[in-house]
């Protein structure tokens, strides 16, 4: 079959991303072509793919998104493909990787109400609407179960056309054999002593990924904790409240934010503990690359992922509402409790050889290619 995957940016180190790529080669792999429309591709193509990068512009992301949509349904008019697969909300798609929560909920739960008179509202909540409106026939591919019975709750969507899937974290993520040799190199190269604690905190999006709470939490250490623990932050984000930020609270020098890189096992074998107080999180696939690394973790409940790090009693989840005061407290017993940490560090990596962490992208690739009645 000829295939289609729709997405509105590609760069290397987004989740999303990651994920679309990982299904895409799959399906290549079962002997499927692949062609890929985006306005923005950062990075390198795949051999075998063909990338068309649609020359659409706008002073507005809804707007470009708008033109996208228009231009990409000339060029299937012209060029068909027998399924079209998108990666974000919009019309005309066949199947829909869920990768993004319910928008309309947001919209309604978080908003002011003069929201939803805005051109902004009205086109992203249309784009959602034509994947779920009960006769729609977009197949949605699920990654987090709390997200589901609230698109059901506001559009009614048939629960068969559900297909919740397991993680899909790379084998690649999984300690390996020489897991210390690596950690120890790591931390020759960083400058680590054998007394210094490593946090780190990895993703794109600083402000959703709660960064401001972590540089209070760590701020907040009791002072002999404090001077011996240093901070890695890695995602694809303008850093520089966040740097002010670590200045203003006296910890700048402890701090390092780097961009967005392709060495993550390394940070997660060589660091001692993952921090993750999201505002908001769809699922947090870095939790489980944290987990199957054997790296404690401390995360919010909001995140779809956070129940893998209780399951398997691998860290610590704070409960929502949100207060920072705990997180401070939970951050500092963490880091003090060197045995602790390396009780949750076993844990996870046995859950990591028994449980489905793994299989995604074949069980999406098996939704997109089946039969249609």
């Amino acid at each position: 079959m000829q295939l289609a995957f729709i997405l509105y940016k590609y760069f290397p180190f987004g989740g999303l991303q990651r994920d679309f790529l990982r299904i895409a080669l799959e399906c290549q792999r079962r002997g499927h072509a692949i062609r890929v429309y985006t306005p923005i591709w950062e990075g390198e193509v795949p051999e075998g793919f063909e990338v068309v990068v649609v020359p659409v512009k706008a002073l507005f992301n809804h707007k470009r998104n708008e033109k996208l949509t228009a231009w990409v349904e000339v060029d299937l008019a012209r060029r068909p493909v027998d399924r079209v697969i998108g990666f974000n909300k919009m019309p005309g798609l066949d199947v829909y990787y869920a990768a993004d929560g319910c928008f309309e909920d947001k919209a309604q739960t978080l908003r002011n109400p003069i929201y939803r008179k805005w051109g902004r509202y009205k086109h992203f909540a249309d784009y959602e609407r034509a994947v779920f409106a009960p006769d729609a026939k977009t197949e949605i591919l699920m990654i987090s179960e709390v997200q589901q019975p609230l698109f059901v709750k506001h559009y009614h969507t048939p629960r068969q056309r559900f297909h919740l899937l397991p993680p899909g974290i790379a084998q690649d993520r999984r300690a390996p054999a020489n897991a210390g040799e690596i950690r120890a190199e790591f931390r020759r190269e960083f400058g680590l002593a054998d007394d210094q604690l490593l946090l780190v905190q990895i993703g794109s999006g600083f402000k959703t990924k709660g960064l401001d709470r972590s540089l209070k939490a760590v701020a907040a250490l009791p002072r002999e904790l404090r001077q011996r623990t240093r901070l890695i932050v890695i995602g694809q984000d303008d850093p520089r409240s966040f740097q002010l930020q670590a200045k203003a609270l006296g910890i700048a020098e402890q701090v390092q934010i780097l961009k967005g890189r392709s060495d993550i096992p390394r940070f997660l074998l060589g660091a001692d503990l993952l921090i993750h107080p999201a505002y908001n999180e769809n699922t947090g696939t870095v939790l489980l690359e944290a987990l199957v690394a054997g790296l404690p973790v401390l995360v919010t409940d909001v995140c779809g992922y956070a129940h893998y790090i209780r399951d398997a009693d691998a860290g610590r989840v704070l409960p929502s509402p949100f207060e920072q005061e705990r997180l401070n407290h939970t951050l500092a017993d963490m880091l003090a409790d060197d045995q602790r940490r390396a009780f949750w560090g076993r844990n996870g990596l046995a859950y990591a050889d028994c449980a489905d962490l793994y299989s995604m992208p074949q069980k999406a690739a098996d939704v997109i290619l089946a039969e249609r009645p």
